[in-house]
């Protein structure tokens, strides 16, 4: 069982909204996981924590990097209040030259906020669609876009929204580009 300090402490409503994110049961994921219904409906109410080798299980079923679940020093006056620059939750990625970070204190919102940078160069490899509203802030830099077939540059001060398309991205450009997405439901 992992020390519950080093887990976020609200572990078992950002299981819970992942899960849901995915559109899968408490049996889908107890299955998934070779687990009882009755084992991760207690760790999603935080009764029972997970030993490390079940989260690691969980973030690959549900698509995550296990960091996601690990608390990252966080002050016990600030915890789900505040989140620190050196103290965001990377959310890790399977995109190389994408690093996201979550910005918001937890999952439990009906949202979520992510901290993103596109390496120079960098690009998604296939069209990406997910059922989620989505906005989106370029920070820095600038990047491309396709939104439902259409192409768009945008840089820094311009802003976005995808409500379910599909959409791919590209950092074309020799500066590294860094954007604020506001994601709803939580799906990270």
């Amino acid at each position: 069982m992992p020390d519950d300090r080093i887990t976020v402490p609200t572990l078992g409503a950002d299981i819970r909204a992942l899960r849901k994110a995915r559109k899968m049961t408490l049996v889908d994921l107890a299955d998934a996981l070779g687990r009882s219904v009755g084992w991760l409906s207690q760790v999603e109410r935080d009764k029972s924590h997970p030993a490390i080798v079940d989260l690691g299980r969980m973030a690959n079923i549900l698509d995550v990097s296990i960091s996601s679940f690990l608390q990252v020093g966080v002050s016990p006056e600030e915890e789900g209040l505040i989140v620190r620059a050196h103290a965001r939750r990377p959310i890790g990625s399977r995109t190389d030259g994408l690093t996201e970070a979550l910005l918001s204190p937890d999952l439990t919102d009906d949202f979520e906020v992510v901290h993103s940078s596109f390496a120079p160069h960098s690009s998604l490899p296939e069209p990406l669609s997910r059922p989620t509203q989505e906005v989106c802030y370029i920070v820095s830099g600038r990047f491309e876009i396709e939104l439902d077939g259409n192409r768009f540059e945008l840089q820094a001060g311009d802003s976005f929204r995808v409500r379910g398309e599909q959409f791919q991205w590209w950092n074309p450009y020799d500066e590294p580009c860094e954007i604020v997405w506001v994601i709803s439901p939580p799906i990270y």
